[in-house]
Parts: structure tokens; C-alpha cells; sequence
């Protein structure tokens, strides 16, 4: 008898959170999950508005590459927002990020078969990993500075030579590391010198701040040409649109139109009630603000609290991600998460996202003000005892 060996999947990161889950929820009070960073404010009006208004008219097909209004909007939102120009030819819909994240290598791969290696952040979102080894490629982590940036100085030029796609997130998950416009320019430099396409994953663009916890404009990869550069978004944290998986990609207009041909095949199309709200949201940006305003007010309130808690935030400025170590000890990621869990408090062990994230956890400020000021205090109670 024969055996067949296939791809083993590993387990799904934040599964392996049951046990931590299970003493978060016989926390007295209840449990407050800040692991996953699931949105839990308000759609907007108008998103709410133009997803009815599209539905009646909904019968037929969506086009997999997006509807002229959608990409349009996309656009014009690029243009605001990074004082870049892109045509809405050169603008893709994709059923939220994370289907485009993971199956972007196996695209790419089928166009440039030679190579064969994805270049990740090494602490970064697990499915920059998973989608290359879901496309049979190597996947090769590049090790980070004490910035919690790409440091490609230490990437091996045989992995280079290799390369078909490097992965760049910024502000970056878990750390909200985010970099300069220089340094991004340098990033897409280095990986136009080898050939290597650079997938820029700016999900998190709209909360960005400066050290002093004022709004701050982000960095994009397009700001260096379209050429070789594919720049992700998504609707699902700027306008708590994640049920509705709505995404685009926009960049190099022959990658682009490569990518909308492909996936005409494989049937991936955004249904276009969404896509009319997406669009909508691009439209908006009052509701962002107003996001953006929820988002830092939790921040400071959460650094503070947690920092009575014996918790140090020493990632960066930027996104709804809180990058706490311990201050003294060495505690790593899931005693910590252990012990915030005795208070009702479920976080994400930093190794979720790369071993070098292990003395770390992640907490994610998708939570109401009550429940952070809720389970805060809990905190502040276990301490004084």
C-alpha cells in the first residue's frame, strides 16, 4: 500500500487561543475580546444607504475586476489620500484582502514561473506566509530593525535572485511600525534592482499618527510609479465594512489587468450591492474621522491602563494595534495573554505573527469604550490587590 503525503495545514493562528479563550470567559464580568480585531462600531449611513439602494438592480453578474464606479472612486480616493494618481483601469476589485493576500503568489507565480520565493516581514500577518506556501513557493521571512522594519540589507541575494514578490505592510500589523517616505522609496528600489514585485498591503492607512498622537499622513509604495507595484486596501477596518469583503487592488496596469483576467476564470467577483456601498464609503471621509477619533481615544486610554498592568507599548505610533511586552521579567507572550485572560481580557501572543514576536502580545482596540474602560478597571483592581 502506497502513502500519500500532502500539505499539512497548520492549525489557524487563532485557534490555538481555546485555552486562553476559556479563562477569559470565566473572568468574572465577562470576556473582552481584543485578539482578532474584528470592527464592532457602526457601518456608516451611507454605506448602509447605497447597499439597499444597489440591491433591487442586482440580478445579473458582477465584472470580477469591479465596476467603473467602484474603481473610479478608488481612484479618487488614492488621490486624496496619498496625492497619487492612478486610473481606474489600473484598479482591481477583490472579495476583501485576505482571499487576494493568499492567492496573489500562486497568480503571480503562473506569470513569472522562474521564481519561486515570497519575501515577508518576519513578524507580520500569518497569511503573507501561508499564501506562498499555499502556492507551492518558498516562503522566506526578512528579518525586521529595532524599528520594527524591513531590514533587506540582511536578505540573502540567492533568496533575491529568486524572489517574485515582496510583502510590505504599512502601518504594519501586529507592531503599527510605520515607515518614511524614503524608506518606502528605498524598499521599492531595492526590489526593482532584482526584479521582484512589491505587494504593498496599506490596509491600516487611515490611522496613522505621529508621536504625539496626531493624525499623520501614511506612505505608499505607488508613490515611487506603478511599475512592479501592486498596493492592497480594504473597506473592512477604514469604514467597519469586514462582513461585507470588500477590497481593490491598485498599481502596475499590467499586473492588474493580468490579475482581472485570471480571476474572470475563477469566478471572483465582489456582488454589486457591495460594491455600490464601497464605493459610497470611498466617497466619504467624515466617517473616518470620526473613526479615527474612536480609535485614538482607545489608544491612549489603553497604554495607559495596560502600563499599570506592568505593559510596555514599544511598537509604533500608527493602526488600532497595541505592541505590548512585559517591563519587567521575562514573561513571554502567552503567560502574558494568561494573565490578562484571569481578567476577561483575550489578546494575541505575539509568535502568532513570527517567532521574533514571542516575548509580545497583540491588542486589538475593535472593543467599545465601555468594555475597554470595563475590563481596564478590572486590571487596575487585580493590581492593587
Amino acid at each position: 500500500m502506497t502513502s500519500v503525503t500532502g500539505f499539512t495545514l497548520p492549525p489557524y493562528p487563532h485557534d490555538r487561543l481555546v485555552e486562553v479563550r476559556a479563562i477569559a470567559e470565566r473572568a468574572e464580568g465577562g470576556l473582552v475580546d481584543a485578539s482578532v480585531g474584528t470592527p464592532i462600531d457602526p457601518m456608516p449611513e451611507v454605506v448602509l444607504r447605497a447597499l439597499a439602494e444597489a440591491a433591487p438592480s442586482a440580478a445579473g453578474y458582477p465584472a470580477s475586476i469591479g465596476s467603473l464606479r467602484y474603481r473610479e472612486s478608488a481612484a479618487a480616493w488614492i488621490a486624496r489620500r496619498f496625492e497619487v494618481d492612478i486610473p481606474a483601469d489600473a484598479v482591481m476589485a477583490c472579495v476583501g484582502t485576505k482571499e487576494l493576500v493568499a492567492s496573489l503568489p500562486r497568480a503571480l507565480s503562473l506569470r513569472i514561473p522562474e521564481r519561486d520565493t515570497v519575501l515577508y516581514p518576519a513578524i507580520s500577518y500569518p497569511t503573507y506566509e501561508m499564501g506562498a506556501r499555499l502556492a507551492g513557493l518558498r516562503a522566506v521571512p526578512v528579518p525586521l530593525d529595532d524599528r520594527w522594519s524591513l531590514d533587506l540589507a540582511r536578505v540573502d541575494e540567492a533568496d533575491a535572485d529568486r524572489a517574485l514578490v515582496l510583502w510590505v505592510n504599512d502601518p504594519g500589523n501586529p507592531t503599527g511600525t510605520g515607515c518614511s517616505a524614503e524608506d518606502m522609496a528605498e524598499v521599492v528600489s531595492w526590489a526593482r534592482a532584482r526584479g521582484v514585485i512589491v505587494a504593498s498591503d496599506e490596509c491600516y492607512a487611515e490611522f496613522t499618527w505621529d508621536e504625539y498622537g496626531a493624525p499623520a499622513a501614511p506612505v505608499t509604495a505607488l508613490a515611487s510609479g506603478p511599475r512592479d507595484v501592486l498596493a492592497v486596501h480594504s473597506l473592512s477596518k477604514r469604514s467597519n465594512m469586514a462582513g461585507l469583503r470588500a477590497g481593490f487592488v491598485a498599481g502596475d496596469a499590467d499586473l492588474v489587468a493580468y490579475l482581472g483576467e485570471l480571476r474572470k476564470h475563477s469566478g471572483l467577483m465582489v456582488p454589486a450591492p457591495v460594491q455600490a456601498a464601497a464605493a459610497a464609503a470611498l466617497d466619504d471621509d467624515a466617517h473616518v474621522d470620526e473613526q479615527r477619533e474612536r480609535y485614538a481615544r482607545r489608544r491612549v486610554l489603553a497604554v495607559e491602563g495596560l502600563a499599570a498592568a506592568g505593559l510596555h507599548h514599544n511598537g509604533g505610533t500608527s493602526t488600532f494595534y497595541l505592541w505590548l511586552r512585559a517591563v519587567e521579567g521575562g514573561e513571554d507572550g502567552w503567560s502574558i495573554a494568561r494573565r490578562l485572560a484571569d481578567a476577561g481580557l483575550l489578546v494575541a501572543p505575539g509568535d502568532l505573527y513570527g517567532e521574533g514576536g514571542a516575548k509580545h502580545v497583540r491588542v486589538s482596540l475593535t472593543v467599545t469604550d465601555d468594555a475597554l474602560e470595563r475590563v481596564l478597571g478590572r486590571l487596575a483592581g487585580a493590581a492593587a490587590h
